[in-house]
């Protein structure tokens, strides 16, 4: 009988995220494929350094082994390598002690863009160093993220997934900060007053969030809670009552919420220390980048 991953959290992990594949990408660029495979092929046995995702998926993984989930997290490598290549990927997948945590799923598709296939796979969020892939994902309705490099500075709360994410086009759709762009500060915080009580469109990240806040809510180990959520907003006041009205419309409850107000979230996401932070604006992302992915 097939599996069936709809009732799961599916996490699709390109193999340059999971791992660290830049040398190997190098020789791709400087000598073609035929080179690439050659090399790919003749260090299988020798597993890749890892990635800007590894921590992430490690710990989601962990969680099945910890508790009693009411959604498995099962996490399927999505790579454009040519599968005679992919095997290292898969090597390096068991040299780690992935596959004992549950990865034993992968797409290799030879160069063609892996983001036709999260839909096979029922991906619920989907990371990348392909912005290519990513875009297109985000365009058919996925939650989907380019990762930056890992921070030499990264600091991240042993035995526990913090997920940190933006609120304007990651949770909430950008109907409002569309206003804010073309018309000002001024209508914006007009608009989000006149509508405090009406809940914004869902975002690419909101059925994502709702998925971990139902493990959450499944999970009664208080002491040592294992998941940890946060939003983390350019918004302030007056704009800020819209969002817990929101939040609530969509049954969505975080950890954490910070209103910015146009400060830089860089040292509120140090002192929350997230595995991830997910935000659209590069203006964000970047300063960010060098404490968080």
């Amino acid at each position: 009988m097939p599996v069936d991953l709809s009732e799961q959290i599916v996490l699709g992990i390109s193999s340059s995220a999971l791992f660290d594949t830049k040398r190997e990408h190098e020789i791709y660029e400087s000598h073609g494929r035929d080179e690439y495979v050659r090399y790919q092929v003749e260090n299988e046995e020798k597993p890749f350094p890892r990635g800007p995702a590894f921590p992430l998926v490690r710990a989601m993984l962990r969680l099945n082994d910890n508790f009693d989930l009411s959604r498995r997290i099962e996490v399927v490598v999505m790579s454009q390598n040519q599968p005679e290549a992919g095997l290292r990927v898969m090597n390096s997948i068991r040299e780690y002690g992935l596959e004992n945590l549950g990865i034993s799923r992968g797409c290799f598709t030879g160069g063609t863009p892996v983001s036709k296939y999260l839909s096979a796979y029922n991906v619920s969020l989907f990371l990348s160093r392909h912005r290519e892939d990513v875009q297109e994902a985000i365009k058919n309705g996925f939650a989907a993220a380019v990762l930056y490099d890992s921070p030499d500075s990264a600091d991240i709360v042993p035995n526990q997934v913090r997920l940190a994410f933006d609120g304007d086009a990651v949770i909430f759709s950008g109907e409002s900060e569309k206003i804010y762009q073309a018309e000002g500060i001024e209508v914006f915080h007009e608009n989000e007053r006149r509508n405090a009580k009406v809940p914004m469109q869902k975002g690419p990240f909101a059925e994502f969030l709702k998925l971990i806040n139902e493990v959450q809510h499944g999970i009664e180990d208080e002491e040592n809670f294992p998941i940890r959520t946060a939003i983390v907003t350019a918004r302030s006041g007056p704009a800020d009552r819209r969002v817990i009205h929101t939040l609530r419309d969509y049954g969505i409850k975080v950890d954490e919420l910070f209103f910015m107000g146009g400060v830089e979230k860089k040292a509120v996401l140090k002192a929350f220390r997230p595995h991830s932070f997910f935000d659209d604006q590069p203006v964000h992302d970047e300063p960010a980048s060098s404490v968080v992915q």
